[in-house]
């Protein structure tokens, strides 16, 4: 009978935890399936995952064209050692789950394929190498689905299936885009097609259909923008206007006929300038509004399924708990509940790390009126109550004041202690560091500025000295306490560097520039303390923290194009552009190695370095081009060394990557913010800090603003002994309720 409730309680703890995690895997209920799913989601098992994910993916750094080149057999059994965990760890979820669950279950179908299809092309590429036969690596393409289709990987999966459901609006607004776009294409055609133009480097302007499409798609991105309605021609015909206008200005009263005359002396056109309103409708039309169409279209819909993604969590997340609640549930009158004992079992497997002081918090939440059970309403919760940063703080008084009790405790003390919590002593150091930065902007070889340098470090050294003696040290550098770590690191680096570099320049003729870079980069980032100074900047600082977690959400998503988009650069265009040194005399090395790059804005440009003929530098091309400035030129330059469709690959990319991924990415930073500023306190937080506050075992937040050293995500056990250190102090626990990222938003 223990051996059954023993069962029982580790499957409803993996049910609570999936919960909490927002997992949503059908795993077997059978006590073999349970232990090997604990095992399954164990943290080292996930970061040996992800490590052999990018441990396959890097491997086209060492890989042909390769960035620092190692041997096939090394690479080969590398890329086998990662496809048999792969295998192992798609085993491992194949025993946890139903038979029919896991085949039908796209994502295993996938990652399978992708073992099978490595494999092949492994085999086949070392067959023909054995041969001396040149072939393609076209599996490596496939490397990102590890990444992509792991049950790890969901909120990757979450952020394409965003991608997914975002298509279909986004190919209305897109169908309409182009044809715009082909229709001022074509009366860019009939306007200057017949004019016989030049571009400024002499090339036939606006003559070709398909050529004018990709210019004004690249006018489109403002990349190529004013060069494109600047021919020679229009040039010269600017010029001879504005000169016009000066002349009816400084003379006005000469003639019309006499301006043409005086003007006639200027190179001649015989058109019009006013041909510039074409691209300012153009830019109009498909740069400001058809771009802005597209975000507000990916922002709506992302908006909605983001809902629809929250509901689908909420439902998943209540019927887990309840299944939970029904394998611990006991009968207590006419209800059903889960007794304290059994519950506390619960909370140590499902949240072994958290304290004993936390749990009983957590306790007394759920059964508010201590009836030594828990209804169902309140069990329903206990995901939502774990998921909630609570800091568990412990009351200590200063070491100084068990020490020397009657120097800590005396009026100076009490009044010296005072002045550090004040507000005004916080504004003098952001006076102090306003100041700061503008002698660091001034010369350094002046010997005032080298002594100001030294009284700077000195007051910053005072600070920190300060609010040590002031607040009781083991919470002042607590582990929640980023800022005063970030103060006390930067300051004591730069007190090193500072001292390093005058005892060299004064013992040694020898200068180190490394050494002077250091100090003056630790002198720039002791400004960045200003921002914890300033509550709007902490609430934008706060929010960017919070989403980081997201963030590398995109940051994955941005991976998997980029390994896609770069691998199919290698293949397209390896070995077609040569980077050189200044100094070299190999044929064509101003040409990038390539004669068909002559007189081109690529090679003018010094472009060489830009190329697809390693991994590294194809992502270095990748990231120019998501910059979009200057993009029009990479493609131009590809294109003349291959052939015209190339830039089909680079307008593919752009689309992919900067209309609808980073507007994907706009849309939730939007979002988040608009959340961070909008969203009050949930029921369950609100719930959490009225308990901690009936229990007295709380710090007030007015509290904390009053001190302004920390900031609103620290712990508040800084403020110990109150206003000028005589405020009785309760002992025992505090607790605080830390700022952590929303839900919605995970």
């Amino acid at each position: 009978m223990a051996e059954v409730a023993s069962q029982e309680l580790l499957l409803a703890a993996a049910f609570v935890s999936d919960a909490q995690y927002n997992r949503n895997i059908p795993f077997k209920t059978s006590p073999e399936a349970v232990r090997l799913y604990y095992l399954y989601n164990r943290w080292f098992m996930r970061t040996a995952t992800y490590f052999f994910i990018f441990l396959n993916l890097s491997l086209a750094v060492f890989e042909e064209p390769a960035v620092y080149p190692l041997p096939f057999l090394a690479t080969s059994l590398v890329e086998v050692l990662c496809l048999l965990v792969f295998f192992g760890r798609l085993m491992h979820f194949a025993k946890i789950t139903h038979r029919n669950v896991f085949w039908k279950d796209t994502k295993n179908i996938c990652i399978m394929v992708a073992i099978l299809l490595s494999l092949t092309d492994l085999a086949i590429y070392g067959a023909l190498r054995i041969y001396n036969i040149k072939s393609v690596r076209w599996s490596r393409i496939v490397r990102p689905i590890f990444l992509i289709n792991f049950a790890e990987s969901r909120q990757i999966r979450r952020a394409f299936r965003s991608i997914r459901n975002t298509l279909p609006e986004i190919t209305y607004v897109f169908l309409l885009f182009m044809f715009s776009l082909l229709m001022f294409s074509l009366m860019a055609l009939k306007l200057f097609g017949e004019r016989n133009l030049q571009t400024a480097e002499g090339l036939p302007y606006f003559r070709d259909y398909l050529e004018i499409v990709f210019d004004l798609y690249v006018l489109v991105t403002t990349a190529n923008s004013p060069d494109v309605m600047m021919s020679q021609l229009a040039i010269q015909n600017i010029l001879q206007f504005i000169w016009k206008m000066a002349l009816f200005c400084l003379f006005p009263r000469l003639s019309a006929q006499q301006v043409i005359s005086l003007s006639s002396r200027m190179p001649a056109f015989d058109f019009s300038s006013w041909y510039a309103l074409f691209f300012i409708a153009f830019v109009i039309v498909n740069t400001y509004i058809f771009m802005s169409l597209f975000l507000a279209v990916v922002y709506n819909n992302y908006k909605k399924h983001l809902k629809n993604e929250i509901r689908t969590l909420a439902y998943m997340k209540r019927r887990k708990m309840i299944e939970a609640f029904n394998l611990l549930k006991e009968e207590e009158g006419t209800q059903f509940v889960v007794r304290e004992a059994m519950w506390k079992q619960l909370v140590k497997l499902v949240a072994p790390d958290i304290s004993n002081s936390h749990r009983e918090l957590l306790l007394r939440i759920s059964d508010d009126e201590q009836k030594g059970f828990i209804d169902k309403k309140s069990f329903l919760q206990l995901a939502d109550l774990l998921n909630i940063q609570v800091i568990t703080l412990k009351i200590r008084s200063h070491p100084l004041g068990q020490w020397m009790p009657r120097v800590y405790r005396s009026a100076v003390s009490q009044f010296l202690r005072s002045v550090v919590r004040h507000r005004g002593f916080v504004w003098t150091y952001d006076v102090i560091i306003l100041i700061n930065a503008v002698f660091i902007a001034l010369d350094e070889e002046s010997p005032y500025i080298s002594y100001a340098e030294w009284v700077f470090l000195a007051l910053y050294i005072i600070e920190i000295l300060l609010k040590v003696y002031t607040y009781e040290p083991r919470a002042f550098f607590g582990k929640n306490q980023f800022w005063n770590w970030f103060d006390t690191l930067i300051i004591f680096a730069a007190l090193t560097a500072t001292i390093l570099n005058t005892t060299l320049k004064s013992t040694t003729k020898y200068n180190s520039q490394r050494i002077l870079d250091i100090v003056f980069i630790l002198r720039v980032l002791r400004l960045i303390r200003i921002v914890d100074s300033i509550q709007r900047f902490r609430v934008i600082m706060n929010t960017l923290i919070n989403i980081v977690p997201t963030m590398l959400t995109f940051g994955g998503l941005t991976l998997v194009v980029y390994c896609i988009f770069a691998i199919i650069g290698m293949e397209l265009f390896h070995g077609k552009i040569q980077f050189f040194p200044p100094n070299s005399n190999a044929p064509y090395a101003l040409e990038c190695g390539n004669p068909a790059l002559k007189d081109s804005l690529f090679a003018r440009g010094k472009y060489c370095k830009n190329n697809f003929n390693n991994f590294a530098s194809s992502f270095i091309v990748l990231m120019e081009l998501t910059v979009v400035n200057q993009w029009h030129v990479f493609a131009n330059g590809f294109a003349n060394v291959t052939a015209q469709p190339a830039k089909l690959y680079f307008i593919a990319f752009h689309i992919v990557m900067v209309i609808i991924i980073v507007n994907i990415f706009v849309s939730f930073i939007l979002e988040a913010f608009f959340v961070e500023y909008s969203l009050e306190k949930s029921e369950v937080e609100t719930a959490i800090e009225q308990k901690i506050q009936e229990l007295g075992m709380g710090v007030q937040e007015e509290a904390l603003q009053d001190e302004q050293l920390l900031d609103n995500m620290e712990s508040p056990d800084n403020d110990l002994e109150g206003e000028g250190g005589t405020k009785a102090q309760p002992k025992g626990l505090v607790f605080k309720i830390a700022s952590k990222p929303h839900a919605c938003l995970q």
